[in-house]
């Protein structure tokens, strides 16, 4: 079968291999969809600290189950059959530690991924591993959510977790910066699940601000590298500021944007992460302290976010089928890397 395989930095090999054996504690998955995300390229390029090479990459996973181990039914009380259309967590919590025991699966110390300790999804098959299946993180599709949705299901499942730390109100006032895939997912759960009021866009690439805007419709457009987008967002409103500022985006100066345009009682998501070799910035904590503001981190996603990412999926209430604007087979998969890379594409998806 084919699967990309990363070796190292810059090494990243589309290869034959063998087709993998089904554990007695497994799922074996005919991959219908793995796609792709900004996580991958940094990946491609930089490796990845908890990715032990060599290692087939792929955590946005959705496919259709073609072998059960014989011991998966009495082990985790789980009932999968040959055919069952299938989505598969990305973060694998191990269930046990405190942060589990508490509820916090998203923050789990000994989280483990797909893709990076275990065989991701860029291949033809792959194997569910038995962690997976024990903290119940292998979910049924919708009969109306295809696999390129289903795929779409983990970034999803990561907006949700975020915007559920946020205390969101119906009405809010909600500003994203990051014109990408999960900029709009993060729109789109704001409207669709928290009923918030306006909400502004912000990007520094003009082409992909209108990409995005035409298909996740915000209020309005900021573009970062022409205008103040503090003082746009003062103006928009009423210079009051935004009740909810959600950093979508690997950016320093996004997140000190965030901080000076909040309201008072104002909610922030630092939800992209720093450059590790750069990862400070300026904090006016006086602004903290007397707008009463709350900053929030966001991390992954647990398996429970995955479900209710399908959930919405399916209900219609935060749709992701638009938001896919290219499907490549599995022989071009290093031309998905290009196009994410580029800006080109709103989100990329692959299909062996």
């Amino acid at each position: 079968m084919k699967v990309l395989r990363f070796y190292a930095p810059e090494d990243v090999r589309l290869e034959d291999r063998p087709e993998p054996e089904c554990g007695p504690n497994e799922v074996k998955l005919r991959v219908r969809n793995c796609s792709t995300c900004g996580t991958d390229v940094k990946i491609f390029h930089n490796g990845h600290q908890n990715l032990s090479p060599p290692r087939t990459i792929g955590h946005e996973i959705a496919g259709e189950v073609v072998e059960v181990g014989a011991d998966v039914s009495s082990t985790y009380n789980q009932e999968w059959s040959v055919g069952d259309r299938v989505q598969v967590i990305a973060a694998v919590p191990c269930g046990e530690c405190y942060e589990c025991r508490k509820g916090w699966m998203a923050v789990c110390e000994n989280q483990t991924s797909v893709g990076y300790q275990y065989e991701g999804g860029f291949a033809e098959y792959m194997i569910v591993p038995s962690q997976v299946l024990k903290v119940d993180g292998l979910n049924r599709v919708p009969d109306n959510v295809g696999f390129d949705e289903a795929s779409a299901a983990e970034p999803l499942a990561c907006a949700i977790n975020a915007q559920e730390q946020l205390g969101i109100e119906e009405g809010d006032v909600v500003v994203v910066f990051g014109a990408g895939p999960i900029g709009c997912m993060h729109i789109r759960v704001a409207r669709g699940v928290h009923k918030v009021g306006a909400v502004y866009l912000v990007d520094v690439n003009a082409d992909r601000l209108k990409m995005s805007a035409d298909v996740a419709k915000p209020d309005a457009v900021i573009d970062g590298s022409k205008e103040d987008v503090v003082a746009r967002v003062m103006e928009l409103t009423g210079g009051r500021g935004a009740d909810v500022i959600i950093t979508a985006t690997a950016a320093k100066v996004a997140q000190e944007q965030a901080i000076a345009m909040a309201a008072r009682n104002g909610r922030i998501s630092f939800f992209g992460g720093l450059p590790k070799t750069d990862p400070v910035i300026a904090c006016d904590s006086n602004v903290v302290h007397y707008r009463q503001l709350h900053i929030h981190g966001a991390n992954g996603s647990a398996p429970e976010h995955n479900k209710r990412a399908l959930q919405y999926i399916s209900t219609g209430q935060v749709p992701v089928k638009d938001l896919i604007t290219h499907h490549i087979p599995l022989s071009d998969v290093l031309s998905a890397f290009d196009l994410v890379r580029s800006g080109e594409a709103i989100k990329v998806t692959v299909e062996p």
